[in-house]
Protein backbone atom coordinates (compact mmCIF):
# COMPACT_ATOMS: atom_id res chain seq x y z
CA UNK A 1 0.00 0.00 0.00
CA UNK A 2 1.43 3.17 -1.31
CA UNK A 3 0.43 6.71 0.57
CA UNK A 4 0.36 9.85 -1.15
CA UNK A 5 -0.74 13.10 1.21
CA UNK A 6 -3.48 12.06 3.14
CA UNK A 7 -4.68 9.97 0.84
CA UNK A 8 -4.25 5.90 0.91
CA UNK A 9 -3.93 4.47 -2.44
CA UNK A 10 -4.22 0.49 -3.42
CA UNK A 11 -1.00 -0.72 -5.19
CA UNK A 12 -2.47 -2.87 -8.35
CA UNK A 13 -0.48 -5.67 -9.68
CA UNK A 14 -0.08 -5.33 -13.65
CA UNK A 15 -2.43 -6.76 -15.66
CA UNK A 16 -1.13 -10.11 -17.32
CA UNK A 17 -1.37 -9.09 -20.91
CA UNK A 18 -2.71 -11.89 -23.62
CA UNK A 19 0.16 -11.40 -25.85
CA UNK A 20 3.49 -9.78 -26.66
CA UNK A 21 4.92 -9.55 -30.06
CA UNK A 22 8.26 -8.90 -29.95
CA UNK A 23 11.77 -8.63 -32.03
CA UNK A 24 9.77 -7.45 -34.77
CA UNK A 25 10.04 -4.46 -36.59
CA UNK A 26 7.15 -2.16 -36.33
CA UNK A 27 5.41 -0.58 -39.68
CA UNK A 28 3.79 2.87 -39.39
CA UNK A 29 3.16 5.67 -41.91
CA UNK A 30 5.96 7.20 -40.44
CA UNK A 31 8.99 4.94 -40.64
CA UNK A 32 9.97 1.48 -39.49
CA UNK A 33 10.84 1.14 -35.85
CA UNK A 34 11.95 -1.13 -33.41
CA UNK A 35 9.02 -1.97 -31.09
CA UNK A 36 7.53 -4.26 -29.14
CA UNK A 37 3.40 -4.87 -28.97
CA UNK A 38 1.35 -5.61 -26.09
CA UNK A 39 -2.45 -7.07 -26.77
CA UNK A 40 -5.16 -7.38 -24.44
CA UNK A 41 -8.17 -8.33 -25.02
CA UNK A 42 -8.01 -8.01 -28.85
CA UNK A 43 -6.57 -4.28 -28.40
CA UNK A 44 -2.96 -2.77 -28.56
CA UNK A 45 -2.07 -1.33 -25.41
CA UNK A 46 1.14 -0.98 -25.19
CA UNK A 47 3.81 -0.28 -27.86
CA UNK A 48 7.17 0.16 -26.57
CA UNK A 49 10.75 -0.47 -26.65
CA UNK A 50 10.63 -3.00 -24.36
CA UNK A 51 7.24 -4.27 -23.20
CA UNK A 52 7.29 -5.67 -19.41
CA UNK A 53 4.26 -6.31 -18.26
CA UNK A 54 3.15 -10.42 -17.70
CA UNK A 55 1.82 -11.68 -20.43
CA UNK A 56 0.11 -15.18 -21.14
CA UNK A 57 1.98 -15.67 -24.34
CA UNK A 58 4.24 -14.08 -26.80
CA UNK A 59 4.84 -14.01 -30.66
CA UNK A 60 8.40 -13.92 -31.73
CA UNK A 61 8.35 -11.85 -34.91
CA UNK A 62 11.95 -12.09 -34.99
CA UNK A 63 13.90 -11.14 -38.95
CA UNK A 64 10.45 -9.63 -39.46
CA UNK A 65 8.51 -6.65 -40.13
CA UNK A 66 5.33 -6.17 -38.21
CA UNK A 67 2.82 -4.66 -41.15
CA UNK A 68 -0.57 -3.11 -40.00
CA UNK A 69 -3.76 -5.40 -41.17
CA UNK A 70 -4.66 -4.45 -44.53
CA UNK A 71 -7.95 -3.37 -45.39
CA UNK A 72 -8.77 -4.57 -48.59
CA UNK A 73 -12.13 -2.56 -49.27
CA UNK A 74 -12.78 -3.77 -52.78
CA UNK A 75 -13.54 -7.20 -53.25
CA UNK A 76 -16.03 -9.45 -54.82
CA UNK A 77 -16.87 -12.83 -52.84
CA UNK A 78 -20.35 -13.01 -54.31
CA UNK A 79 -22.73 -14.75 -51.51
CA UNK A 80 -25.13 -15.03 -51.18
CA UNK A 81 -26.33 -16.56 -54.74
CA UNK A 82 -22.77 -16.71 -56.50
CA UNK A 83 -20.89 -18.68 -53.84
CA UNK A 84 -19.60 -20.74 -55.94
CA UNK A 85 -17.47 -18.30 -57.68
CA UNK A 86 -15.74 -17.84 -54.15
CA UNK A 87 -17.87 -17.69 -51.16
CA UNK A 88 -17.06 -15.63 -47.93
CA UNK A 89 -15.41 -18.34 -46.67
CA UNK A 90 -12.75 -19.38 -48.96
CA UNK A 91 -11.96 -15.41 -49.71
CA UNK A 92 -11.44 -14.27 -46.68
CA UNK A 93 -9.19 -16.70 -46.02
CA UNK A 94 -7.51 -16.05 -48.94
CA UNK A 95 -7.02 -12.63 -48.11
CA UNK A 96 -5.86 -13.42 -44.37
CA UNK A 97 -3.66 -15.29 -46.09
CA UNK A 98 -2.29 -12.22 -48.30
CA UNK A 99 -2.06 -10.48 -45.41
CA UNK A 100 -5.63 -8.62 -44.37
CA UNK A 101 -7.48 -8.40 -41.99
CA UNK A 102 -10.90 -6.46 -42.99
CA UNK A 103 -12.46 -6.72 -46.38
CA UNK A 104 -15.16 -4.03 -47.68
CA UNK A 105 -17.62 -6.51 -50.21
CA UNK A 106 -19.27 -5.31 -53.11
CA UNK A 107 -22.75 -5.27 -53.25
CA UNK A 108 -22.81 -7.40 -56.51
CA UNK A 109 -21.90 -10.01 -57.92
CA UNK A 110 -24.23 -11.20 -54.94
CA UNK A 111 -27.69 -12.19 -56.44
CA UNK A 112 -29.30 -10.76 -55.12
CA UNK A 113 -27.43 -7.69 -54.85
CA UNK A 114 -27.30 -5.24 -52.19
CA UNK A 115 -29.78 -2.55 -53.02
CA UNK A 116 -31.77 -2.21 -49.75
CA UNK A 117 -31.25 -2.83 -45.82
CA UNK A 118 -32.67 -6.37 -46.15
CA UNK A 119 -29.84 -7.58 -48.37
CA UNK A 120 -27.42 -5.73 -46.80
CA UNK A 121 -28.84 -7.37 -43.40
CA UNK A 122 -29.07 -11.31 -44.99
CA UNK A 123 -25.37 -10.57 -46.82
CA UNK A 124 -23.47 -9.71 -43.01
CA UNK A 125 -25.67 -12.34 -41.45
CA UNK A 126 -23.28 -14.82 -43.64
CA UNK A 127 -20.37 -13.48 -43.34
CA UNK A 128 -20.51 -12.97 -39.54
CA UNK A 129 -21.00 -17.00 -39.63
CA UNK A 130 -18.17 -17.44 -42.22
CA UNK A 131 -15.89 -15.09 -42.67
CA UNK A 132 -12.63 -15.01 -40.63
CA UNK A 133 -11.95 -11.99 -40.85
CA UNK A 134 -13.77 -8.70 -39.89
CA UNK A 135 -15.57 -7.07 -42.47
CA UNK A 136 -18.14 -4.47 -44.13
CA UNK A 137 -20.70 -4.54 -47.08
CA UNK A 138 -21.56 -1.85 -50.08
CA UNK A 139 -24.32 -1.27 -50.64
CA UNK A 140 -25.55 -0.36 -54.38
CA UNK A 141 -26.64 2.60 -56.00
CA UNK A 142 -28.56 1.95 -59.69
CA UNK A 143 -31.21 3.61 -61.62
CA UNK A 144 -35.00 3.24 -59.09
CA UNK A 145 -33.44 2.42 -55.02
CA UNK A 146 -33.33 6.34 -54.08
CA UNK A 147 -35.86 5.81 -51.92
CA UNK A 148 -33.88 2.36 -50.16
CA UNK A 149 -30.40 4.52 -49.61
CA UNK A 150 -31.65 5.70 -46.18
CA UNK A 151 -31.88 2.13 -45.11
CA UNK A 152 -28.39 1.03 -46.35
CA UNK A 153 -27.00 3.61 -44.36
CA UNK A 154 -28.96 2.85 -41.12
CA UNK A 155 -27.93 -0.80 -41.29
CA UNK A 156 -24.33 -0.01 -41.75
CA UNK A 157 -23.47 0.46 -45.63
CA UNK A 158 -19.95 1.02 -45.41
CA UNK A 159 -20.67 3.46 -48.50
CA UNK A 160 -22.72 3.16 -52.03
CA UNK A 161 -21.21 1.59 -55.51
CA UNK A 162 -22.55 2.61 -58.95
CA UNK A 163 -21.51 1.19 -62.45
CA UNK A 164 -20.84 3.73 -65.17
CA UNK A 165 -21.34 1.03 -67.78
CA UNK A 166 -22.39 -2.15 -68.34
CA UNK A 167 -21.09 -3.98 -64.73
CA UNK A 168 -22.08 -8.02 -66.96
CA UNK A 169 -24.54 -8.24 -64.06
CA UNK A 170 -28.29 -7.91 -64.77
CA UNK A 171 -29.21 -6.96 -61.89
CA UNK A 172 -27.26 -4.40 -61.39
CA UNK A 173 -27.79 -1.94 -63.69
CA UNK A 174 -25.45 0.93 -65.03
CA UNK A 175 -26.32 4.38 -63.67
CA UNK A 176 -26.48 7.38 -66.56
CA UNK A 177 -25.56 11.01 -65.69
CA UNK A 178 -29.12 11.99 -64.26
CA UNK A 179 -29.36 8.42 -62.20
CA UNK A 180 -25.68 9.06 -60.55
CA UNK A 181 -26.24 12.90 -60.34
CA UNK A 182 -29.89 12.14 -58.86
CA UNK A 183 -27.92 9.49 -56.40
CA UNK A 184 -24.90 11.48 -55.37
CA UNK A 185 -27.40 14.26 -53.99
CA UNK A 186 -29.03 12.10 -52.00
CA UNK A 187 -25.95 10.11 -51.07
CA UNK A 188 -24.51 13.88 -49.50
CA UNK A 189 -27.71 14.56 -47.65
CA UNK A 190 -27.21 10.95 -46.00
CA UNK A 191 -23.64 11.34 -45.54
CA UNK A 192 -23.13 8.46 -47.38
CA UNK A 193 -19.95 8.22 -49.56
CA UNK A 194 -20.07 7.22 -53.21
CA UNK A 195 -17.72 4.76 -54.97
CA UNK A 196 -18.01 4.50 -58.76
CA UNK A 197 -16.80 1.65 -61.78
CA UNK A 198 -15.41 4.83 -63.96
CA UNK A 199 -15.85 3.67 -67.22
CA UNK A 200 -18.09 5.81 -69.77
CA UNK A 201 -20.51 3.27 -71.28
CA UNK A 202 -21.07 5.27 -74.51
CA UNK A 203 -17.28 5.29 -75.63
CA UNK A 204 -16.95 1.71 -74.42
CA UNK A 205 -19.81 0.13 -76.56
CA UNK A 206 -18.41 2.42 -79.58
CA UNK A 207 -14.34 1.13 -79.32
CA UNK A 208 -15.96 -2.27 -79.06
CA UNK A 209 -17.76 -2.47 -82.11
CA UNK A 210 -14.91 -1.10 -83.73
CA UNK A 211 -12.93 -3.99 -82.80
CA UNK A 212 -15.89 -6.29 -83.94
CA UNK A 213 -16.18 -4.72 -87.44
CA UNK A 214 -12.84 -6.18 -87.98
CA UNK A 215 -13.39 -9.34 -86.66
CA UNK A 216 -10.95 -9.12 -84.12
CA UNK A 217 -11.56 -10.95 -80.92
CA UNK A 218 -8.65 -11.24 -79.05
CA UNK A 219 -6.79 -9.73 -76.25
CA UNK A 220 -5.13 -7.12 -77.99
CA UNK A 221 -8.67 -6.51 -79.84
CA UNK A 222 -10.25 -6.19 -75.87
CA UNK A 223 -7.35 -3.70 -75.10
CA UNK A 224 -7.57 -1.87 -78.14
CA UNK A 225 -11.84 -1.47 -77.15
CA UNK A 226 -10.79 0.14 -73.36
CA UNK A 227 -8.70 2.95 -74.22
CA UNK A 228 -8.11 5.68 -71.57
CA UNK A 229 -10.06 8.12 -73.16
CA UNK A 230 -12.95 5.70 -71.55
CA UNK A 231 -11.70 5.81 -68.19
CA UNK A 232 -11.10 9.78 -68.43
CA UNK A 233 -14.86 10.51 -69.46
CA UNK A 234 -16.26 8.97 -66.72
CA UNK A 235 -13.93 10.02 -64.14
CA UNK A 236 -14.39 13.61 -65.53
CA UNK A 237 -18.65 13.41 -65.40
CA UNK A 238 -17.90 11.69 -62.07
CA UNK A 239 -15.86 14.77 -60.74
CA UNK A 240 -18.71 17.18 -61.73
CA UNK A 241 -20.98 15.83 -59.99
CA UNK A 242 -19.46 15.72 -56.79
CA UNK A 243 -18.25 19.25 -57.01
CA UNK A 244 -21.89 19.83 -57.93
CA UNK A 245 -23.25 17.76 -54.90
CA UNK A 246 -21.18 18.06 -52.10
CA UNK A 247 -20.74 14.27 -52.29
CA UNK A 248 -17.73 12.32 -50.93
CA UNK A 249 -16.65 10.20 -54.21
CA UNK A 250 -14.28 7.28 -53.87
CA UNK A 251 -12.80 6.38 -57.84
CA UNK A 252 -12.30 2.54 -57.81
CA UNK A 253 -9.50 0.61 -59.72
CA UNK A 254 -7.90 4.05 -61.58
CA UNK A 255 -5.89 2.16 -63.84
CA UNK A 256 -4.16 5.23 -65.61
CA UNK A 257 -1.67 8.10 -64.47
CA UNK A 258 -3.90 10.51 -66.58
CA UNK A 259 -7.08 9.58 -64.42
CA UNK A 260 -5.19 10.49 -61.23
CA UNK A 261 -4.22 13.47 -62.74
CA UNK A 262 -7.99 14.19 -62.79
CA UNK A 263 -8.42 13.41 -59.09
CA UNK A 264 -5.63 15.19 -57.82
CA UNK A 265 -6.68 18.58 -59.85
CA UNK A 266 -10.07 17.91 -58.18
CA UNK A 267 -8.73 17.44 -54.64
CA UNK A 268 -6.60 21.16 -54.89
CA UNK A 269 -10.20 22.49 -56.03
CA UNK A 270 -11.66 21.28 -52.48
CA UNK A 271 -13.57 18.18 -54.38
CA UNK A 272 -13.81 15.37 -52.01
CA UNK A 273 -12.24 12.83 -53.37
CA UNK A 274 -10.51 9.79 -53.40
CA UNK A 275 -8.47 7.28 -55.83
CA UNK A 276 -7.96 3.45 -55.68
CA UNK A 277 -6.06 1.56 -57.94
CA UNK A 278 -5.02 -1.52 -57.61
CA UNK A 279 -2.55 -4.57 -57.46
CA UNK A 280 -2.62 -5.61 -60.93
CA UNK A 281 -1.69 -2.13 -62.60
CA UNK A 282 0.90 -1.89 -60.17
CA UNK A 283 2.17 -5.01 -61.25
CA UNK A 284 1.16 -6.34 -65.01
CA UNK A 285 1.44 -4.34 -68.61
CA UNK A 286 -0.62 -4.87 -71.49
CA UNK A 287 2.04 -7.59 -72.75
CA UNK A 288 1.28 -9.55 -69.46
CA UNK A 289 -2.35 -9.65 -70.52
CA UNK A 290 -1.25 -10.79 -73.68
CA UNK A 291 0.74 -13.36 -72.60
CA UNK A 292 -1.49 -14.55 -69.79
CA UNK A 293 -4.70 -14.22 -71.08
CA UNK A 294 -7.82 -14.88 -69.49
CA UNK A 295 -6.77 -14.44 -66.03
CA UNK A 296 -5.69 -11.48 -66.30
CA UNK A 297 -8.84 -9.60 -68.09
CA UNK A 298 -10.15 -6.70 -66.02
CA UNK A 299 -11.89 -3.39 -66.41
CA UNK A 300 -10.57 -0.96 -66.89
CA UNK A 301 -7.77 -2.65 -68.72
CA UNK A 302 -4.28 -3.20 -67.47
CA UNK A 303 -2.37 -0.64 -69.23
CA UNK A 304 1.32 -0.09 -70.79
CA UNK A 305 4.49 -0.61 -69.65
CA UNK A 306 5.18 3.21 -69.66
CA UNK A 307 2.04 3.84 -67.64
CA UNK A 308 2.44 1.12 -65.09
CA UNK A 309 5.81 2.78 -64.16
CA UNK A 310 4.03 6.07 -64.07
CA UNK A 311 1.45 4.76 -61.68
CA UNK A 312 4.36 3.84 -58.86
CA UNK A 313 5.83 7.51 -59.40
CA UNK A 314 2.00 8.63 -58.90
CA UNK A 315 1.85 6.29 -55.92
CA UNK A 316 5.16 7.53 -54.70
CA UNK A 317 4.13 10.93 -54.98
CA UNK A 318 1.31 10.58 -52.78
CA UNK A 319 -0.91 10.66 -55.71
CA UNK A 320 -3.01 7.26 -54.99
CA UNK A 321 -4.98 7.91 -51.65
CA UNK A 322 -5.92 3.50 -51.58
CA UNK A 323 -5.46 0.53 -52.88
CA UNK A 324 -7.65 -2.34 -53.09
CA UNK A 325 -7.50 -5.84 -54.72
CA UNK A 326 -10.92 -5.63 -56.67
CA UNK A 327 -10.81 -9.63 -56.28
CA UNK A 328 -13.34 -10.75 -58.95
CA UNK A 329 -12.82 -14.46 -59.44
CA UNK A 330 -15.04 -16.71 -61.19
CA UNK A 331 -15.41 -20.48 -62.79
CA UNK A 332 -12.78 -21.75 -64.67
CA UNK A 333 -15.80 -22.88 -67.26
CA UNK A 334 -16.03 -18.48 -67.46
CA UNK A 335 -12.71 -17.95 -67.85
CA UNK A 336 -12.24 -19.97 -70.90
CA UNK A 337 -13.41 -19.24 -74.71
CA UNK A 338 -11.65 -18.33 -77.56
CA UNK A 339 -13.78 -15.03 -77.96
CA UNK A 340 -11.83 -12.84 -75.37
CA UNK A 341 -15.18 -10.30 -75.43
CA UNK A 342 -17.10 -12.93 -73.63
CA UNK A 343 -14.67 -14.21 -71.02
CA UNK A 344 -15.67 -12.90 -67.49
CA UNK A 345 -13.46 -9.75 -66.94
CA UNK A 346 -11.72 -10.24 -63.06
CA UNK A 347 -8.55 -10.94 -61.31
CA UNK A 348 -8.25 -13.24 -58.63
CA UNK A 349 -5.37 -11.21 -56.46
CA UNK A 350 -6.50 -10.80 -52.87
CA UNK A 351 -3.71 -13.27 -51.51
CA UNK A 352 -1.16 -12.37 -53.55
CA UNK A 353 -1.21 -9.07 -55.14
CA UNK A 354 -0.32 -7.50 -52.47
CA UNK A 355 2.66 -9.46 -51.45
CA UNK A 356 3.99 -8.80 -54.95
CA UNK A 357 4.01 -4.81 -53.89
CA UNK A 358 5.91 -5.89 -51.16
CA UNK A 359 8.08 -7.55 -53.08
CA UNK A 360 8.25 -4.92 -55.51
CA UNK A 361 9.81 -2.60 -52.77
CA UNK A 362 12.32 -5.29 -51.35
CA UNK A 363 15.42 -2.99 -51.98
CA UNK A 364 13.70 0.03 -50.50
CA UNK A 365 11.94 -1.07 -47.35
CA UNK A 366 12.57 1.54 -45.34
CA UNK A 367 11.17 4.00 -47.93
CA UNK A 368 8.31 2.08 -48.97
CA UNK A 369 6.62 0.21 -46.20
CA UNK A 370 5.73 3.04 -44.78
CA UNK A 371 3.83 3.76 -47.93
CA UNK A 372 2.22 0.78 -48.46
CA UNK A 373 1.51 0.89 -44.67
CA UNK A 374 -0.48 4.52 -45.48
CA UNK A 375 -2.60 3.23 -48.62
CA UNK A 376 -3.48 -0.19 -47.37
CA UNK A 377 -4.23 0.60 -43.91
CA UNK A 378 -4.69 3.71 -42.25
CA UNK A 379 -6.23 5.86 -45.68
CA UNK A 380 -8.54 3.21 -45.77
CA UNK A 381 -9.54 3.30 -42.29
CA UNK A 382 -9.68 6.76 -42.47
CA UNK A 383 -11.47 7.53 -45.72
CA UNK A 384 -14.36 5.13 -44.68
CA UNK A 385 -14.48 6.37 -40.91
CA UNK A 386 -13.06 2.69 -39.54
CA UNK A 387 -10.14 4.80 -37.55
CA UNK A 388 -11.00 4.59 -34.30
CA UNK A 389 -10.44 0.98 -34.65
CA UNK A 390 -8.43 -0.03 -37.80
CA UNK A 391 -5.78 1.19 -40.04
CA UNK A 392 -2.53 1.66 -37.44
CA UNK A 393 -0.87 -0.41 -35.50
CA UNK A 394 -1.11 1.85 -32.38
CA UNK A 395 -2.48 2.22 -28.84
CA UNK A 396 -5.80 2.10 -28.31
CA UNK A 397 -6.66 0.17 -31.97
CA UNK A 398 -7.82 -3.23 -32.85
CA UNK A 399 -4.78 -5.80 -32.80
CA UNK A 400 -4.54 -6.11 -36.21
CA UNK A 401 -1.23 -6.99 -38.36
CA UNK A 402 0.17 -9.34 -39.83
CA UNK A 403 4.17 -10.71 -40.39
CA UNK A 404 6.13 -10.23 -43.32
CA UNK A 405 9.49 -11.94 -44.33
CA UNK A 406 11.24 -11.36 -47.04
CA UNK A 407 13.99 -14.12 -48.47
CA UNK A 408 15.00 -15.05 -52.01
CA UNK A 409 12.24 -15.54 -54.91
CA UNK A 410 10.13 -17.98 -54.62
CA UNK A 411 7.48 -19.23 -57.43
CA UNK A 412 4.04 -18.50 -56.62
CA UNK A 413 1.76 -21.73 -57.43
CA UNK A 414 -1.58 -22.92 -58.01
CA UNK A 415 -1.37 -25.67 -55.39
CA UNK A 416 -0.93 -22.45 -52.51
CA UNK A 417 -4.10 -20.62 -53.57
CA UNK A 418 -6.66 -20.82 -51.14
CA UNK A 419 -9.63 -19.09 -53.54
CA UNK A 420 -11.91 -21.66 -54.42
CA UNK A 421 -10.81 -22.19 -57.73
CA UNK A 422 -7.13 -22.13 -57.72
CA UNK A 423 -6.70 -19.50 -61.00
CA UNK A 424 -4.62 -16.37 -61.11
CA UNK A 425 -2.72 -14.36 -63.20
CA UNK A 426 0.07 -14.28 -60.57
CA UNK A 427 0.82 -17.84 -60.80
CA UNK A 428 4.56 -18.38 -62.24
CA UNK A 429 5.48 -15.22 -60.87
CA UNK A 430 8.86 -14.31 -58.72
CA UNK A 431 8.19 -12.99 -55.21
CA UNK A 432 10.28 -12.29 -52.52
CA UNK A 433 8.06 -11.45 -49.97
CA UNK A 434 5.82 -13.86 -47.58
CA UNK A 435 3.36 -13.75 -44.94
CA UNK A 436 3.98 -15.69 -42.61
CA UNK A 437 1.36 -14.62 -40.00
CA UNK A 438 -2.14 -12.94 -39.48
CA UNK A 439 -3.67 -11.75 -36.62
CA UNK A 440 -7.30 -10.12 -36.57
CA UNK A 441 -7.95 -8.70 -32.92
CA UNK A 442 -4.92 -10.11 -31.44
CA UNK A 443 -6.05 -13.72 -32.36
CA UNK A 444 -4.42 -16.06 -35.22
CA UNK A 445 -6.05 -16.28 -38.45
CA UNK A 446 -3.04 -17.25 -40.85
CA UNK A 447 -0.25 -18.83 -39.21
CA UNK A 448 3.32 -20.86 -40.94
CA UNK A 449 1.07 -21.64 -44.06
CA UNK A 450 -1.97 -22.77 -42.78
CA UNK A 451 -5.50 -21.88 -41.37
CA UNK A 452 -4.45 -21.07 -37.62
CA UNK A 453 -6.30 -22.97 -34.96
CA UNK A 454 -9.55 -21.35 -32.88
CA UNK A 455 -9.50 -18.33 -35.19
CA UNK A 456 -12.19 -15.86 -34.97
CA UNK A 457 -15.26 -15.07 -36.73
CA UNK A 458 -15.69 -12.06 -38.45
CA UNK A 459 -16.87 -8.65 -36.62
CA UNK A 460 -19.38 -6.52 -38.90
CA UNK A 461 -17.59 -2.78 -39.07
CA UNK A 462 -19.96 -0.10 -39.68
CA UNK A 463 -18.78 3.31 -40.12
CA UNK A 464 -18.35 5.92 -37.37
CA UNK A 465 -21.10 8.92 -37.77
CA UNK A 466 -19.85 10.38 -34.41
Amino acid sequence: MKRRGRNIVEATEPETLDLVVRGGRVVTPEGVHDLEIGILEGKIVRLAPEVTDPTHAELDAAGRYVFPGILDAHVHFNEPGRAEWEGLAHGSLALAAGGGTCFFDMPLNSEPPVLDAAGLRTKRELAEQQSCTDFALWGGLVPGNLDKLAGLRDAGAIGLKAFMCDSGIASFPRVDGASLLAGMKRAAKLGLLVAVHAEDEALAAKFTLAQKVRGRHDAKAFLASRPVEVELAAIRQALEFAGETGCALHIVHVSSPEGLALVTEARAQRVDVTAETCPHYLLLNDKDVVKTGALAKCAPPVRDELSRQAMWRELRAGNIQTVGSDHSPAPPEMKTSENFFGIWGGLAGVQHGFQLLFSECADTLAKDLPLLAAVLARNVARRFRLEHRKGLLAEGRDADFTLLEFGPPRTITARELWTRHPLSAYTGRKCRARVTHTYVRGCPVWADGGVASGSPKGQFLRPNTT
